[in-house]
């Protein structure tokens, strides 16, 4: 692991870096995010290395919208350090499960997140929004290591 990386909650400060750093969502998402505190950033030495953005699916399930990680820091830790800290928070606000997916032709995403504890849980597409197949992933927070299917 990148060696004395902090993550902690965005705030205000980090604004403008998210902005440059999460480039899927418009600026309003990203403060909103930032306003709900749902956003995690890791850090070194004040320097930001990534985030973790996540959001309520149906209100109740923590869902990991998007993890990123500076490319000069990838494979270092930072990104399961950012999973295991959102993983820790959602505990203690009593989440049972967390939810995350990935896109069907993402081989390499897919084995990150089945190396973080996930199980893949079924597959959706959108329409012409978006054809390829998302595939999503659930951790039992309950019977970590257990699998686990959601119901629907």
């Amino acid at each position: 692991m990148t060696a004395a990386v902090f993550i902690d909650e965005a705030g205000a400060g980090d604004l403008a870096w998210l902005i440059e750093a999460d480039r899927h969502v418009p600026e309003a998402w990203v403060r909103r995010c930032i306003d709900h505190g749902e956003y995690l950033i890791a850090r070194h030495a004040d320097v930001p290395l990534g985030f973790l953005r996540y959001s309520w699916f149906w209100g109740t399930i923590p869902f990991m919208d998007l993890i990123w990680v500076d490319p000069a820091h990838r494979r270092t830790g930072v990104g399961r350090a950012l999973v295991a800290r959102w993983e820790a928070d959602m505990r203690e606000r009593g989440a049972e499960v967390l939810l995350t997916s990935s896109m069907s032709d993402e081989p390499e995403p897919q084995a990150w997140h089945r190396r973080n504890g996930f199980t893949e849980c079924g597959q959706l597409t959108f329409g012409v929004a978006q054809p390829t197949p998302e595939v999503f992933f659930v951790k039992d927070l309950q019977r970590s290591g257990r699998p686990h299917a959601l119901s629907g």
